[in-house]
């Protein structure tokens, strides 16, 4: 083999090695967006599950989730495409990913309620159109709502006082909490540490 040749067969491999890390590397940025692990807050890392285990209803379609979304410290992608696809939005079908850590604060609320009853879930992801739209017909929806990020929900635990759910949720100090009484529900999400 000349000089040459074995240049070019040097070149040939340092592309392929390049072209398979930036593969690679492209999986893993896809993989770490659709499941990422976040450092969980006091409230809940505390927590000592090696089953992450949740039930919840949407009051709206009637769709439910029960099972097991994360095992130890990895998420599992079929329970979230599941998951994701009951709290979509379903004015309009849109799907996003939900934030995990919303999961993990809510799994952790409701164990902390001490009930066994499926939570009822109001709102998960709400689509930038939809939105607006309850901005126009409600005045408690934010302009930048974390729901529009998969960072909210709304629930409400049949046979568990509103008023109370609110309370435990306050005392987890995990994010914002916001309580409706006329409504019904106790807004929770992954945003900064504060209550309405």
């Amino acid at each position: 083999m000349n000089s040459s040749d074995h240049d070019s067969s040097l070149f040939a491999n340092l592309n392929r090695i390049e072209r398979r890390d930036i593969l690679k590397g492209g999986l893993c940025t896809l993989l770490a967006g659709v499941l990422p692990l976040f450092p969980a807050r006091s409230a809940y890392s505390a927590q000592n599950y090696q089953s992450w285990r949740i039930a919840f209803r949407n009051t709206h379609t009637g769709e439910s989730f029960s099972g097991v979304y994360r095992v130890g410290d990895k998420y599992l992608p079929d329970a979230f495409e599941r998951i994701n696809y009951v709290l979509r939005d379903f004015r309009n079908d849109e799907i996003f990913p939900m934030d995990p850590r919303v999961l993990d604060l809510v799994k952790t609320l409701h164990d902390r309620t001490g009930s066994d009853e499926p939570l009822e879930v109001l709102s998960g992801y709400r689509s930038p159109k939809t939105n607006t739209m309850l901005r126009h017909v409600s005045t408690g929806v934010a302009k930048n709502s974390l729901h529009m990020y998969g960072q909210a929900m709304d629930i409400r635990l049949p046979g568990y006082n509103t008023r109370r759910l609110r309370d435990v949720a306050r005392k987890m100090k995990a994010g914002g909490v916001g309580y409706y009484p006329k409504s019904d529900f106790v807004h929770v999400d992954t945003g900064k540490i504060r209550s309405w």
